[in-house]
């Protein structure tokens, strides 16, 4: 429950269920006229709660419930994409077990697999070989199972597993590696669309949106893609009718724009993007929900002079033994933002702005998988230029040195002691750059990045954010960061 309790006439504390909200539209009705029910600021949850309103003759208010279950509908939204010209990675979806191992023969390898109707990525998983996809349908779908399910088949997983996908099949995507997401937000009313923010992960795509930075505007994206990023944007609110809020998330790989999901409602970055663009956002989709023409309020493309970067805060130091490496399962509880002039400060204040510290000296750690190698490369020569002592593990060392940048080998953790983890309890390491693939490389790093956690050793798992976070170091080195109020952003 996140309403402020002074913002509405009443406030109801009661679960989100389809009994309990059909209760209190019916003693909202008693109580005077009731104008409507909008579904697009919670969430999933009151989504997938429209059909059972709408079936109770409950006047929705904004994108109709046909439209979100077609944004919702594998199927249908596979047809409405090819209506339109617009593409999306291979996908295929499964409604047994059986059926499932065949969905994934055909897509090949990598992939990545979701419940149908979840928040946050739940149970969302990147396939990488045959036996990590065994151990997701025998192990991970078990622990989605209703009780009720389980005490019909009491010994039989399959069976188990069977009866849920049957009305809420798995889906399938092939994952495409190395990709950038985007995030877009837009109004629509119907007849009109207005793109309120273009967003740019700065993680690759693969990563939960929720769980990822982003910047606003793109920090790497031509003009040329953004506009077409905006075209296919309005397409799908129009080709919808979305009346009200929509987000869109792509991947952009080699040139090429792809769909990998459309929500009609509010995104959880819909307050970044207002207080980025200076437009009360909710409040204008609100109104038009209402019966207001977007038009009304003559809204124009922003040219921003300012860089807004939205960082994800973790709850991991809380809860001993967790792994910090992100997928595509969210696991971030809050978010804060930076804003400056550039990227590079915007970046760095979202660093400071999330609890981590950032170094202004000392030691790098970097061990990175090979195809990263030659991606960390400038950052790295970038960091020791300005006095960072560079620290590597025998494969990284050996690369950087052969690239003119002298860097001190350290063993990994099985390679025997003094390792890694040693070092960043004795306090001689203030950054870490590590990037693995694969289950053994994964397992054989979770206690250095657990070390560098309980250390409060700002760490980066992926190559994009470390990229930015050397950008941001020599950002705020360079005396770039400055503090305005939000309101002169705005201006």
């Amino acid at each position: 429950m996140s309403t402020d309790y002074d913002t509405s006439d009443r406030l109801y504390f009661e679960p989100l269920t389809a009994e309990d909200v059909l209760e209190i539209i019916d003693t909202e009705t008693q109580n005077g006229t009731l104008s409507g029910v909008i579904v697009q600021f919670g969430g999933q949850t009151p989504l997938k709660l429209a059909g059972a309103l709408e079936h109770a003759n409950a006047p929705i208010l904004g994108t109709s419930p046909d439209a979100i279950d077609l944004a919702e509908d594998r199927d249908r939204f596979k047809r409405l994409l090819d209506k339109l010209d617009l593409k999306q990675p291979k996908n295929g979806i499964a409604y047994s077990v059986e059926q499932s191992r065949l969905v994934a023969g055909d897509l090949g390898l990598p992939f990545v697999v979701r419940p149908s109707y979840v928040l946050g990525g739940r149970a969302m998983a990147i396939i990488r070989d045959e036996q990590e996809f065994e151990d997701y349908l025998l192990g991970t779908l078990p622990s989605l199972i209703p009780s009720d399910v389980k005490a019909r088949y009491p010994n039989d997983k399959t069976g188990q597993i069977n009866t849920v996908l049957g009305k809420n099949p798995l889906l399938f995507d092939r994952y495409l590696s190395d990709a950038i997401e985007v995030d877009v937000d837009c109004i629509a009313d119907g007849k009109d669309a207005f793109i309120a923010g273009v967003m740019e992960h700065i993680e690759e795509a693969g990563i939960h949106s929720g769980d990822s930075a982003c910047s606003l505007p793109p920090c790497t994206l031509s003009p040329s893609v953004v506009d077409r990023i905006e075209s296919q944007t309005k397409k799908l609110a129009l080709a919808l009718k979305v009346v009200g809020l929509m987000n869109v998330q792509y991947a952009i790989k080699d040139g090429e724009i792809f769909v990998l999901e459309v929500n009609p409602r509010a995104s959880r970055t819909v307050p970044f993007v207002a207080k980025v663009i200076g437009l009360p956002v909710a409040k204008i989709a609100a109104r038009v929900m209402a019966g207001e023409p977007l038009a009304a309020f003559g809204l124009t493309p922003k040219t921003l002079n300012h860089v807004g970067v939205k960082e994800a805060v973790f709850p991991f130091a809380r809860f001993p033994g967790v792994d910090v490496l992100l997928g595509p399962e969210m696991r971030s509880t809050g978010e804060v933002m930076g804003l400056d002039r550039t990227f590079e400060a915007a970046f760095a204040k979202s660093q400071l702005g999330a609890g981590s510290r950032v170094p202004l000296d000392g030691a790098v750690f970097v061990s990175v998988r090979d195809a990263d190698k030659a991606g960390i490369l400038e950052a790295v020569r970038g960091l020791a230029g300005k006095g960072f002592k560079i620290v590597a593990t025998a494969g990284t060392q050996r690369f950087l040195e052969e690239n003119g940048v002298e860097a001190t080998r350290v063993n990994k953790v099985l390679e025997g002691r003094p390792h890694i983890v040693d070092a960043i309890r004795n306090g001689a390491i203030q950054l870490v750059f590590n990037t693995s693939e694969g289950r053994g490389a994964l397992s054989d790093s979770k206690s250095l990045r657990r070390a560098a956690l309980l250390h409060k050793v700002p760490y980066y798992t992926t190559l994009s954010g470390a990229v930015a976070a050397a950008k941001g170091i020599e950002a705020w080195r360079a005396g770039d960061l400055a503090v305005r109020a939000l309101q002169d952003y705005a201006a």
